[in-house]
């Protein structure tokens, strides 16, 4: 096979780990008979599914789900109205069979982004990309997600206005699942979510606004605001996650009043100049959301000692109602599901995390403060907490027919 790859296209600029991200570096080309394969379809409504690996039968005829599980899926979207190979374009996350059909690794799905997914999404601007399994998501958003990105059964059911590749994402069973799982339950859920991905192909892709944010030098201004605010989502960032030990404190806080209103500012350190938001949180009139508000409520009382007048809404709680799955309510993950932003905290998150054992253990964020431009960033990353609370509270209600209204 010498001479089959270019030499751009074996060179990589990034080297994660040391390692280079290319098809020699990976070497699946090597012992495959159709190396590279390329993306197949006439993409005529705009869908690209991503699979997870061309399979003995795919690798023999040069072409995506040839076999038992491309059967399947060419069935179930049949049954939609989508021909599998007219509708859409095809490829998966390595597209060289592994030996043995052998379950991709992350670093040869790395090295796949690098040379040809990536390309192939931002050459055709896909409508709606479908991520067929666990090898799709991690192809997708390997090198974006922050932390722990969990499995398939974690993703499927999303319809995700992704806003860096301004396209819609539905996380789906791979076939080849469906069909081991065998079972009612299971064809009907991955029967349901390719339907989703489907209506989403014929429906605008949504921009999520960015949020609109007031550095404030002193809190004067929102004594001012106060009598025309009726809602606020509103955050903190402190030492630590638990108020009670010595040394903890508040170190800034954000507001979003408005979908175009954001209010971010460093705590004062006398109360009297801290009075405007303490006023703001005792306002009977005005409705407090947050996403797990017993923490700034926690630490509104051991702080400041008030009392905040008025909880309407726990974002948090509202996701869990929506969806009972596991690690999906945290508020990077429902950003994303939600409103497509993939990372906004990966600089910041880590000085929040205490080191210490226990929940009263303090963290790092003083040491963040230090680095250039470190408060700036702090009230940019807790800006946008409040911000996007505010939006998924906004979603939540709608989607609950939610109303303050006595029953």
């Amino acid at each position: 096979m010498e001479g089959f790859f270019s030499k751009k296209e074996t060179k990589s600029t990034s080297r994660p780990g040391g390692k280079v991200l290319s098809c020699a570096s990976c070497g699946l080309y090597k012992d495959c008979q159709s190396p590279k394969m390329k993306p197949f379809g006439e993409f005529k409504k705009g869908i690209l599914n991503i699979g997870e690996a061309p399979g003995e039968v795919e690798d023999a005829r040069d072409r995506q789900w040839q076999g038992k599980a491309g059967r399947l899926l060419k069935k179930t979207y049949r049954r939609l109205g989508i021909d599998l190979f007219e509708d859409c374009l095809n490829i998966n996350a390595v597209n060289c069979r592994p030996p043995d059909n052998d379950t991709p690794s992350v670093y040869q799905i790395d090295c796949c982004r690098s040379v040809l997914v990536r390309k192939v999404i931002d050459e055709y601007q896909p409508k709606v990309i479908v991520l067929l399994g666990n090898a799709a998501i991690q192809s997708f958003l390997g090198d974006r997600w922050e932390g722990d990105m969990g499995g398939i059964t974690k993703w499927r059911g999303w319809k995700i206005p992704d806003q860096d590749f301004k396209c819609w994402v539905v996380p789906v069973f791979h076939p080849s699942y469906v069909q081991r799982e065998d079972q009612e339950h299971v064809n009907l859920v991955w029967t349901n979510d390719l339907k989703t991905a489907v209506s989403a192909a014929s429906e605008p892709w949504e921009r999520t606004p960015k949020p609109s944010v007031e550095y404030l030098e002193d809190l004067s201004p929102l004594a001012k605001y106060r009598p025309h605010i009726a809602e606020m989502a509103f955050d903190y960032e402190t030492t630590g996650l638990k108020p009670h030990a010595e040394g903890h404190r508040i170190i800034c806080a954000a507001m979003t009043v408005a979908e175009d209103r954001t209010f971010a500012f460093m705590i004062p350190k006398s109360r009297k100049a801290r009075q405007p938001l303490l006023d703001l949180l005792t306002d009977e009139r005005i409705q407090k959301w947050a996403h797990n508000m017993k923490y700034e409520d926690a630490w509104s009382f051991e702080q400041f000692r008030i009392q905040v007048a008025n909880w309407v809404w726990d974002s948090m709680l509202a996701a869990h109602i929506l969806d009972n799955r596991k690690y999906i309510t945290g508020l990077k993950f429902q950003t994303y599901v939600n409103f497509g932003i993939v990372d906004y905290s990966s600089e910041v998150a880590p000085y929040l995390r205490a080191k210490g054992k226990g929940g009263n253990a303090i963290n790092s964020v003083i040491a963040f403060l230090a680095k250039p431009g470190g408060q700036k960033k702090l009230l940019e990353y807790c800006a946008k907490d409040s911000f996007y609370q505010f939006l998924l509270a906004k979603k939540q209600m709608q989607i609950m027919e939610y109303t303050d209204l006595p029953f």
